[in-house]
């Protein structure tokens, strides 16, 4: 077997191993495999984000794919987009990443949330989202904007400015505010502060 290949089984199965970490409702890597949408829009992603960087001529399927991928899973990325590992979109329904976005490792999007722009001019638009981060359900991550590692966004927020490290974002439009524990992993609800 190819190398290329074995990195790439690898890579679904960490996908579909951090579905089952992420959600407790989850009850095997066959039904992940088989029935999160989630799961299967960032597969899909993998395959047009490398046709999007093979060059101009596989840049029209690439987009002509994900609308099809949109259509199926409700979820949309842009196949400019880059992704980082272990990303888990829970239920999926109407998440929106576009072109221009970042997105780190150990990321969680909720069903709903946006990172999108607020230009139509060419060049750096949307979110740039740091590691282990969480986008609540609904929340909308609008412009070149900041979100930092270990930060939260609460269900609902609009977040137009720099999001530091560490701070959970709620509100609208949203402000960032110390996390009140020692560990964020011990924190999972920014709605709190709502």
């Amino acid at each position: 077997m190819k190398p290329a290949t074995q990195s790439l089984r690898a890579l679904l199965v960490e996908d579909l191993r951090t579905a089952q970490r992420r959600d407790p409702a989850a009850r095997g890597l066959v039904e992940i495999a088989l029935v999160y949408p989630g799961v299967h829009a960032v597969w899909a992603h993998r395959l047009t984000h490398r046709m999007w960087r093979s060059g101009p001529l596989l840049r029209l399927p690439a987009r002509l794919l994900s609308q099809v991928v949109r259509g199926l899973t409700g979820i949309e990325i842009h196949p400019g987009a880059v992704l980082g590992r272990r990303l888990f979109i829970d239920h999926g329904m109407g998440v929106v990443i576009g072109e221009t976005s970042e997105v780190g490792d150990d990321v969680v999007l909720f069903h709903g949330a946006t990172l999108g722009g607020v230009s139509m001019s060419k060049g750096k638009r949307h979110p740039t989202i740091g590691d282990r981060v969480m986008i609540g359900a609904g929340a909308k991550v609008l412009g070149p904007v900041t979100v930092g590692s270990d930060a939260k966004v609460g269900a609902n927020a609009v977040v137009v400015k720099d999001v530091p490290d560490g701070s959970v974002a709620v509100g609208v439009p949203a402000k960032p505010r110390r996390a009140p524990l020692a560990s964020l992993d011990e924190w999972v609800d920014p709605a709190v502060y709502i």
